[in-house]
């Protein structure tokens, strides 16, 4: 018999592993900028995020999917992780938290 997924506490802990990553060209997480437009869990705690970058040209596009996999994976709870890079829609500064904002002096 298998323990039924605690969605809203798996959400939490790979929300607290996303804000553990920085984009380097900006003192801010990437959960917090933004970035991250989505995160699916499935019964077999397979996760897939849908996420962006600030350009198409990042010089982090090669390596930020591939650290945000790695830290999701490395969750006791998690099987396996997969990231999505789309630009649809494209990220602009909008989509960045209160808390980014007064960090980054926009506010």
């Amino acid at each position: 018999m298998s323990e039924a997924i605690d969605t809203t506490e798996l959400g939490e802990k790979i929300v607290n592993v996303l804000k553990t990553i920085y984009d380097p060209e900006i003192p801010v997480d990437i959960y917090e900028l933004g970035l991250i437009y989505d995160v699916f869990v499935n019964e077999d705690y397979d996760v897939k995020i849908l996420m962006t970058l600030t350009t198409p040209n990042c010089p982090v596009a090669e390596t930020l999917p591939l650290e945000v996999e790695e830290k999701v994976k490395s969750l006791n709870d998690v099987k396996s992780a997969e990231v999505e890079i789309t630009f649809d829609p494209p990220w602009t500064q909008d989509l960045m938290s209160e808390e980014a904002k007064l960090e980054l002096g926009m506010l």
